[in-house]
C-alpha cells in the first residue's frame, strides 16, 4: 500500500494517508452522485496513484439511462476533487472518468394518470 506523509510547516508529528483511505473518500463522493452505480468488480472501479503533482484517479462507473453522460462525468470529477481535497489536504492532479455502460430501470415507473383538472378540460 502506498503511504503518503503530510507535514504542514511548523507542526510536529505526521499524518499518513494510504491509497485505501483516498479510495474510501472517492467511494463516498460517488455515492452522493445521482444517476450512477459503482462497477461491481472489486478493485477495478477505482484506481488511485500518488505522484508529485498530486493524486491521479481513474474511476469507472455505470450510468443510469436518462442522465446526460458528459454532465455525470463532470459532476463526478467536481465532487471527487472537492471531497478529497477538503478531507486530505492533497491536490487532485487528474480525474479520469470512464462510463462502462448504461443500465435501464428494472421497473419503469407506471404511466401517470390524468389528474382531475386534466379530465375536466376534455370535451365529450
Amino acid at each position: 500500500m502506498a503511504s503518503i506523509k503530510y507535514n504542514p510547516s511548523g507542526q510536529k508529528g505526521k499524518i499518513s494517508y494510504n491509497a485505501d483511505i483516498v479510495s474510501g473518500i472517492v467511494v463516498l463522493s460517488l455515492r452522493e452522485t445521482e444517476g450512477i452505480e459503482l462497477v461491481p468488480s472489486k478493485g477495478k472501479g477505482i484506481k488511485i496513484c500518488f505522484e508529485k503533482e498530486g493524486i491521479f484517479a481513474d474511476i469507472s462507473v455505470i450510468a443510469h439511462y436518462g442522465y446526460n453522460v458528459p454532465e455525470l462525468a463532470y459532476s463526478i470529477q467536481q465532487t471527487v476533487k472537492q471531497m478529497v481535497e477538503s478531507m486530505t489536504k492533497f491536490k487532485m492532479a487528474k480525474i479520469d472518468v470512464h462510463i462502462q455502460s448504461v443500465v435501464f430501470a428494472k421497473n419503469p415507473p407506471p404511466p401517470a394518470e390524468p389528474t382531475e383538472s386534466e379530465g375536466e378540460n376534455k370535451i365529450g
